[in-house]
């Protein structure tokens, strides 16, 4: 196919108006700070479909500005046939030959077109279409600009507050600070100065949305890098922080240089440095506490200004106990939960704080209920029972599972007593599982659930009771729906009205028996697995099945 030869495609304006075509796609491109060659494309654009308005949209016409000289050229692109069956698009090769000598069968060619006058409709038109792919240009150059700054503060001039939401002028684009990113009662006027966060950007139709934040704890980590330098430099870096907007806030700070005092280091000479952040926040509150990678020591130092007694950490809930004398209860607790509230988004653990009162009466009652248990089903006395409780175990699994040496190693205890109480514990088990197994079949569980790898017959009696029975029942759950752990708020005395429950805070079905999400996804998987066994094996694979949509 010969290539097409624009050398005859006419000029589509008058001479006189080629710098002034130039002079515009170089105004245009300077005052939205796009490239230069998008103000050109959307103007040949425009001419192209003003040229398809003229001629007929059935023409496959096209236009070329030279970004230079300014000068235009419009043509159209014709195919070479034999016979034509569409004139708008073909030409024979007699006709073909007088535009471009040589021309053969199944070439394209260039058919020059004379210039066109633009109409009010036309120049309309036009004008739309070049404003549509600036403005086009101009938010993809923004998306562009600002989607790598999330993190950064900015600093902008309010122009607006619309609905409780404030509009940011941030220069080169508009940016929102919605409702709940505010300070709360923090009194905010059209033209003020505001320095925020950049949350996050998003890309819509109607251009990029820059989400901005006030409230959100980064924003107050950067302001201490400003005002810090050490934190700047790397030196002491903020390993925690958790805001009640407006009100109070934690930071835990950790420095790489022994030397140098982090705590001393924020707050500054007389307290300058963090004087002014306070001052950014509207007067907020600033606790700076030494981070600790010990989880106690941490804890201890988060509760400041109340002091700790002593604290005994969860591991399997994830929850920390706080014990507390008992006239540091209110100041540990804080007002309205405050303190303790911020001290476990700080520590990212649940804490529960008691008084040596309330722990004294917590660990009867455990010591109470642990000695029944083991009473009732290892069919021992009291005193038994009591030394069992003593030395740590709370449940049969521990006496049925241990090593015997340390059975046996209890005082007052040997071989053959610890051999007959772990046989014992093992039973009891049994028994247990045994009643589970019938509860499970009188509530109507499949048995092909028994198959499942980790669930046990509990796991399955609780499933029961959430309707779960069969094999499709339980793969249709989402993993987060299987095995999610219940949220559980930090304990504080009630003040006011409570907030509603969150869908998260009820957990997963399972949420309780401290399933992994690895676990649970194979629990999923494994349930799904039927849904493929009808198809040849060399077409499904273990991807397939992980990906599988039980809406589909």
């Amino acid at each position: 196919m010969a290539a097409p030869n624009f050398s005859g495609a006419s000029t589509g304006i008058a001479t006189a108006n080629r710098a002034e075509l130039i002079a515009i796609a170089n105004s245009v491109a300077t005052e939205k700070m796009i490239d230069r060659g998008i103000v050109i494309e959307a103007m040949e654009d425009a001419i192209q479909r003003a040229a398809k308005n003229r001629y007929g949209a059935e023409n496959d016409i096209r236009a070329k500005l030279d970004p230079q000289t300014g000068d235009l050229r419009l043509w159209r692109v014709v195919e070479v046939v034999e016979a034509v069956d569409n004139y708008f698009t073909q030409m024979d090769v007699a006709q073909a030959q007088k535009l471009q000598p040589g021309a053969t069968v199944g070439d394209y060619i260039v058919d020059p077109l004379p210039p066109i006058e633009f109409g009010r409709i036309q120049a309309q038109a036009s004008k739309q279409i070049i404003f549509q792919k600036v403005r086009d240009a101009e938010r993809e150059r923004q998306y562009g600009e600002f989607k790598d700054r999330v993190g950064e503060i900015i600093t902008g001039v309010v122009k607006r507050v619309e609905f409780g939401h404030i509009v940011v002028d941030l220069g080169r684009a508009e940016g929102v600070i919605r409702r709940d990113a505010q300070i709360p009662r923090e009194v905010v006027r059209v033209n003020d100065r505001i320095r925020s966060l950049i949350l996050k950007v998003v890309r819509e139709n109607r251009g990029p949305q820059i989400f901005l934040s006030r409230a959100h704890p980064d924003f107050m980590k950067k302001l201490f890098a400003q005002e810090v330098p050490e934190i700047y430099d790397g030196i002491i870096t903020i390993m925690a922080a958790a805001r009640d907007p407006g009100s109070r806030a934690k930071i835990g700070v950790i420095s790489r240089d022994s030397s140098i005092d982090p705590v001393g280091a924020c707050v500054g000479m007389k307290g300058s440095r963090v004087q002014a952040v306070v001052q950014e926040m509207q007067g907020e509150k600033i606790d700076i506490i030494p981070w600790s990678v010990d989880t106690a020591t941490f804890v201890v130092n988060a509760l400041q200004p109340a002091s700790v007694s002593r604290v005994v950490i969860d591991e399997e809930e994830d929850r920390i106990e706080v014990v507390v004398p008992d006239d540091q209860l209110s100041l540990a607790i804080g007002r309205r939960g405050q303190n303790v509230r911020l001290a476990s988004q700080l520590t990212g653990k649940a804490i529960d704080i008691l008084t040596e009162q309330d722990a004294s009466e917590k660990r009867q009652r455990e010591f109470t209920t642990n000695t029944e248990l083991f009473q009732n089903e290892l069919d021992v006395d009291e005193t038994l029972s009591q030394l069992l409780v003593a030395e740590g175990f709370t449940s049969l699994e521990e006496v049925a599972y241990v090593e015997l040496d340390e059975l046996a190693a209890i005082e007052g205890f040997d071989e053959d007593l610890a051999g007959e109480l772990q046989e014992r514990a093992q039973e009891a088990l049994e028994r247990r599982e045994q009643a589970n197994r019938e509860e499970r079949q009188a509530l109507g569980v499949s048995d092909d659930l028994t198959t499942i790898p980790y669930l046990t017959e509990a796991m399955l009696v609780t499933l029961g009771k959430a309707g779960i029975k069969t094999l499709d029942d339980l793969a249709d759950l989402a993993t987060d729906e299987l095995v999610q752990k219940k949220r559980i708020e930090p304990r504080r005395r009630a003040e006011g009205p409570q907030p509603p429950k969150r869908p998260e805070d009820k957990g997963g079905v399972l949420g309780s028996y401290g399933l992994s999400e690895e676990q649970g996804n194979e629990i999923i998987m494994a349930a799904r697995a039927h849904w493929f066994e009808d198809e040849p094996a060399d077409t499904v694979d273990a991807g397939e099945v992980a990906h599988a949509d039980p809406a589909q």
